[in-house]
């Protein structure tokens, strides 16, 4: 099993702090804890209460949402918060106990399909979070921790799949055309979903490369140059939203100072997407030349 993780994330609302995991702590529901005594099937937001400056325990999905009285300040608690949770459940406790989770598992799920800029590459979005994190297959041997890409694959149009957040993008073969078969895997990854059915069991390896790359550049930023650090900022604020939205995901991957180039990695619907090299030319490569004071000659694109 692998080791759990917690990251803090800011919300909206000052008092209100959310610890996300890397995994899932619960099955399809949302819990809300106002005192201890409401906690009595959650041994971690009991424990949570006996801090005096807990008022209120959230529990979906993958994170843990704490609000907080005025009697301290977050930044002065959340570090040692945020240790306590990880220990809790890497010491194999479960964050809530849920009872009559069987009789819980049709879910009430909508799912609609997107097209995208790769003609080859369809986007079957859900009303519900899927996955805490991207993960790509490109065969049937890699998505054997991944049961609901394993079921895609059994199609014999489906050439690769890739899950991020509430998506999944499905690549197909030149064989099968959209019109005929996009209703079908709708219909297919929605069943998948109502049913309770396994998205990704602990085995499957997310694409580490992906995740949290903002985080990772800012941890690693010793490493970088200042103008790999902007390259990445402007990436990251001006690309990735507008490629995320078509299904695919742009990383970072180095800048060469004396040759002023950008190599950048493709992936999801972008990878060996046809409009990709024009999207590149014509759009961020102009962009980061502008705003980088001719720093930037040329991007590379290079197929993840």
């Amino acid at each position: 099993m692998s080791k759990i993780e917690i990251k803090i994330q800011p919300t909206n609302h000052p008092t209100i702090l959310k610890f996300e995991a890397n995994s899932f702590l619960t099955e399809h529901k949302s819990y809300e804890f106002k005192n201890i005594d409401e906690a009595k099937n959650s041994p971690l937001a009991q424990q949570l209460f006996y801090l005096p400056f807990v008022k209120t325990v959230f529990i979906s999905g993958n994170f843990i949402g704490i609000e907080r009285y005025n009697i301290v300040e977050w930044e002065d608690v959340q570090n040692e918060v945020a240790e306590q949770i990880e220990s809790y459940l890497n010491n194999g406790q479960k964050a809530v106990i849920e009872e009559n989770a069987e009789e819980n598992k049709k879910i009430p799920v909508t799912v609609y399909a997107e097209s995208t800029p790769n003609p080859g590459v369809m986007k079957f979005v859900a009303n519900k979070k899927l996955v805490p994190a991207p993960y790509e297959f490109k065969n049937i041997d890699e998505a054997r921790h991944a049961p609901i890409a394993q079921a895609l694959f059994g199609f014999p149009f489906v050439k690769e799949v890739f899950l991020d957040e509430n998506y999944i993008s499905v690549s197909k073969y030149d064989v099968a055309d959209w019109t005929e078969i996009t209703m079908e895997l709708r219909q297919f990854i929605r069943d998948h979903i109502a049913d309770g059915k396994e998205i990704i069991s602990e085995g499957a390896e997310a694409r580490k490369d992906i995740i949290d790359q903002k985080s990772e550049a800012t941890a690693y930023a010793e490493n970088l140059d200042d103008t790999s650090k902007q390259i990445i900022d402007i990436l990251d604020e001006y690309v990735k939203p507008a490629v995320a939205s078509d299904g695919g995901n742009i990383m970072f991957d180095s800048y060469d100072e004396n040759s002023k180039t950008v190599k950048v990695i493709l992936q999801g619907a972008c990878s060996g997407c046809p409009s990709s090299t024009f999207t590149l030319k014509n759009g961020i490569e102009s962009m980061l030349k502008n705003m980088l004071n001719e720093k930037v000659n040329e991007v590379i694109a290079i197929n993840g």
